[in-house]
């Protein structure tokens, strides 16, 4: 008998018995397909890709360790009543008795998921973490219109919007956000939660078209998880700035649809009012304190630090804070104001708008900046400036007040440049990047080389200024180097004669000789840099080595994609030239 003989029916072991397929799957659990794929998806578990695939590459596999997870969980059972429940309602609507579908329609069961937010995330950093799709998604939903035929119904969509606003309006007091850009899919915000980065997408304000090929059943079955967590996470927010969950809007302004204006009026009044209840019991431990004994002087200090607790902001809070710091701007009805008013006021800003529901009117001497996007305006104000909404963006991306000549209405918009991205890690800085850098560095009254210089120029500048270059410590530190040369020469000399077989005939000090004769010509540091590489890469392992030439392969993408920009940047200042001319 061969030594791996197994008989039929016996146990499985290896892939075979670790993963399933998923009609293995859904046979085990007993369950129909949408059920399955809902279980999943509310469970967080995903399919698998084992090595060896025993029923083949077409079939969807899962570890078995998370179907006999899928079996135990108690949805599983209120999924299995709600099927019978319909089966019910079926049967007694198919012989007419409509009285007891009546009483079966008042009693459908129903199911909550707030056990599996608490089990999949038991700690409030990690459903922080796991934010962006869901923001992402409600977002999305927020700006749908509501559709019977895909099951789109008008309370989902309404209950997503009061989420995302709920989200925006703690964002906007906390002065949370960190950056924002405008994209064609829409604008990208980041903010700063706890220490964790969240990043998402809102749609922009604009008729959205359903595409027929997408399934929306599944679409909103993570829609469904992610409201349940996205309301745990802001009721917990909201707690820890001492506000009540959920806010009660003023109904004025959210019939003229200012749900946004209207929650951070919520929010500014609830903390005036917990401002004046703390100076209230101050002045009553301040009463206190003088009726208690003189040899307890602390008696009541932890006591009035809960009372008047207030939490200290970091420096990029602070500096996000007071961005916008009095100033006072005026939105034109053509803009995106949802937006606008999210992005000013999370920076410190004042805003109104031009509409019902608004704050105050265009004809306020107080307005600093009119943010418009017409060409033409039917009356102008002297005391302000009229530029295009892209300023604002660029202004909290580069943390600084930029001028607004290159913004006014009419003109041609500098290019919006992506705060999310590296430009020293690209190995390109575009032109208006480095004018931004220089307007930083002249609002912190820090010195920059001038363009086509660098840094160590600066510092060599400013060296010599104070005297402390001397010319025999350059020689000194030149002789240094030369000899350093030499001496790598001569060991990648001898290193090569070993790899080749040969022994070593010649003399050091000749070795040293030629190296002095022929330093100039052979031992560049180009070649010294290859040979240090091919030595590398003869002591590497096959996946190291591959993995080498991965990484030179990105690098030489990147730099064709650098030399490519920068071949369109010359382009385009010679058709400038050629135009002005």
């Amino acid at each position: 008998m061969p030594k791996h003989y197994r008989p039929a029916g016996k146990k499985k072991e290896g892939n075979a018995a670790r993963y399933v397929t998923r009609s293995q799957a859904v046979k085990y659990l007993q369950v129909p397909l949408k059920v399955f794929r809902k279980l999943c998806i509310f469970k967080g578990v995903f399919p698998r890709d084992p090595k060896k695939k025993v029923k083949g590459n077409h079939h969807t596999y899962y570890h078995m360790k998370d179907i006999a997870f899928l079996k135990h969980e108690p949805l599983l059972e209120k999924f299995r009543e709600m099927r019978s429940y319909e089966k019910k309602v079926k049967k007694a609507m198919s012989k007419k008795n409509k009285d007891l579908a009546e009483r079966l329609l008042t009693r459908k069961p129903t199911y909550t998921l707030d056990m599996l937010i608490r089990e999949r995330y038991p700690k409030f950093i990690d459903a922080l973490r796991d934010l962006d799709d869901c923001l992402t998604m409600v977002h999305l939903f927020a700006a749908l219109p509501a559709i019977e035929r895909e099951s789109i119904q008008p309370e989902r969509i309404h209950n997503c919007r009061g989420l995302s606003l709920e989200w925006q309006a703690y964002i906007s007091r906390t002065h949370k956000l960190r950056k924002a850009f405008i994209s064609v899919k829409g604008i990208y915000y980041q903010a700063e939660v706890d220490g964790q980065k969240v990043t998402w997408l809102t749609p922009h304000a604009l008729q959205q078209v359903m595409p027929p090929d997408v399934d929306y059943k599944i679409m909103l079955t993570f829609l469904e998880f992610y409201e349940t967590l996205l309301g745990f996470v802001n009721f917990k927010l909201y707690e820890s700035i001492n506000l009540k969950y959920p806010p009660i809007l003023d109904p004025r302004l959210k019939a003229l649809a200012a749900d946004l204006y209207a929650l951070t009026r919520y929010v500014d009044a609830k903390d005036q009012t917990s401002g004046t209840n703390d100076e209230e019991s101050e002045l009553r431990l301040a009463q206190l304190q003088d009726q208690l004994p003189s040899n307890e002087p602390g008696a009541l200090m932890n006591l009035v630090v809960n009372a008047a607790f207030v939490s200290e902001d970091d420096e990029e809070t602070k500096a996000c804070k007071t961005l916008f710091q009095n100033k006072t701007f005026f939105l034109g009805r053509e803009v995106p104001r949802e937006s606008l008013l999210f992005v000013i006021t999370s920076f410190g800003g004042v805003v109104s708008w031009e509409g019902d529901g608004a704050p105050f009117d265009e004809s306020n001497q107080d307005i600093d900046y009119q943010i418009v996007d017409r060409p033409t305006q039917s009356h102008k104000f002297i005391s302000r400036d009229y530029i295009q909404p892209q300023w604002v963006f660029d202004c909290i991306n580069a943390r600084l007040i930029l001028p607004t000549e290159d913004y006014m209405v009419g003109k041609v918009l500098p290019p919006h440049l992506s705060p999310f991205v590296d430009n020293e890690a690209e190995g390109y800085v575009p032109e208006y990047a480095d004018t931004i850098k220089r307007l930083q560095a002249a609002a912190r009254k820090e010195i920059l080389p001038m363009p086509g210089a660098e840094m160590d120029d600066l510092d060599n500048a400013h060296l010599l200024a104070e005297g402390i270059i001397d010319r025999a410590e350059a020689k000194e530190a030149a002789e240094r180097k030369r000899k350093m040369a030499i001496d790598e020469k001569q060991f990648h000399q001898e290193l090569k004669m070993e790899m080749k077989g040969m022994q070593q005939t010649a003399d050091t000090s000749e070795i040293k000789k030629t190296g002095e004769e022929d330093d100039a010509d052979d031992a560049s540091p180009k070649q010294l840099t290859n040979n240090d590489e091919d030595m590398a890469m003869l002591t590497m392992s096959r996946k190291k080595r591959g993995l080498y030439n991965a990484i030179q392969i990105s690098n030489q993408r990147k730099k064709a994609n650098v030399d490519t920009l920068e071949k369109r940047k010359k382009n385009l200042k010679k058709n400038k030239e050629t135009s002005s001319d």
